[in-house]
């Protein structure tokens, strides 16, 4: 029977690229008309309407300051209840918009991400957003639109070290996303994103061997073997599909998935994503496949009958029966043909100490 939250419809919520447009137009319109817009509305890319209250708002000589506290709704993001600032000064003459990162958003410092380097990491969907209400309301007002725009994200370096910017090559503070200006709750698709960016990056500096991995121990294990770069290494997290689909158009060399037994038993079943709460250990196909490794019926039941795949790994290990190896077969062959088979793919399963128990590839 489900509880009362999962019978709750899951609110959606608004990105950071959103919040910082919602500021933008506020702070450009008390700067040109002397007034702030609270609240204040925009239009996302789709044509929804929504309208932010600010959380401040503040002149400081001669620039309009204005902020709003993000609602990402019922999503796990980093920046939900972060409070976004948006500064906007008067620029030279015919210099038109330029953006400029404030505390806690981050510069982009490797090539391929959709910034040069050097620039603000405010994305591109966000910059064009901001772009149009800037604009409109210059044109409201008669004036050229010369601005200068500074986003800002309240203690944005911390909120980063629980992000993958670093190893995107953003450093300095948070990165300002959003496609549509909506967050779909738990689609976590800004991890998928910063995947996509991180294969991009890597591809860029020259990588041609990976790392992606479920968990921090599988990666310092399975880099304790390669010693790859940082820009290599690829969180993959619960999202091995979001990794393979995007491979099959933008192969490497070599990708090695590194993880531990529970998560690679669901991922050799066909599961793209990894979560307990959207996947679940199957332990009637790893019984199936203790019966092919030669386990007899009891066994069999007895797995069937387990708690946990550790406990299933620690039957075969007794017994002597190599069922990590036969996982990271398995996992093999559904990472090959879900990638296209441009990418060569080797599968390595750790236990929670990071032992190695499982290779294939």
């Amino acid at each position: 029977m489900k509880t009362a939250d999962e019978k709750r419809e899951l609110r959606y919520g608004w990105t950071t690229g959103a919040c910082a447009t919602a500021a933008a137009k506020s702070a450009c319109h008390a700067l040109l008309f002397g007034e702030f817009l609270d609240p204040v509305e925009i239009t996302l890319p789709k044509g929804q309407k929504p309208a932010f209250a600010l959380a401040t708002e503040q002149f400081d000589q001669d620039t309009a300051i204005s902020s709003i506290i993000k609602d990402a709704g019922d999503d796990p993001d980093v920046t939900h209840q972060a409070r976004i600032i948006a500064s906007v000064r008067r620029g030279e003459p015919g210099s038109g918009i330029h953006f400029f990162a404030g505390d806690g958003v981050g510069t982009v410092t490797r090539e391929g991400l959709p910034l040069a380097v050097g620039e603000p990491a405010i994305n591109p969907v966000p910059r064009q957003m901001i772009t149009e209400v800037v604009g409109e309301i210059c044109a409201k007002a008669n004036v050229p639109a010369d601005m200068q725009i500074t986003i800002g994200i309240e203690n944005g370096l911390e909120l980063a070290k629980y992000t993958m910017n670093g190893r995107l090559g953003i450093m300095g503070g948070l990165s300002v996303l959003g496609t549509t200006g909506i967050v779909v709750p738990y689609s976590c698709a800004a991890w998928i994103a910063s995947l996509h960016r991180g294969i991009d990056v890597a591809r860029s500096a020259g990588a041609d061997h990976m790392i992606a991995a479920t968990g921090s121990t599988s990666e310092k294990a399975a880099n304790d073997i390669y010693h790859l770069p940082d820009y290599a290494l690829l969180d993959m997290g619960d999202f091995a599909g979001g990794v393979l689909k995007y491979l099959k158009k933008h192969p490497v060399k070599k990708l090695t998935l590194a993880g531990g037994f529970a998560k690679f038993t669901k991922l050799a079943e066909g599961h793209m994503d990894l979560h307990s709460g959207r996947s679940q250990v199957n332990f009637e196909f790893l019984a199936s496949l203790m019966a092919e490794l030669g386990a007899d019926e009891a066994v069999q039941a007895q797995v069937r009958s387990a708690n946990t795949a550790m406990e299933v790994l620690q039957i075969a290990t007794n017994l002597g029966l190599p069922i990590a190896e036969k996982i990271a077969q398995k996992s093999h062959e559904v990472a090959l043909s879900i990638s296209g088979g441009k990418t060569g793919i080797e599968l390595l399963i750790f236990d929670r100490k990071g032992k190695l128990v499982g290779r294939y590839g």
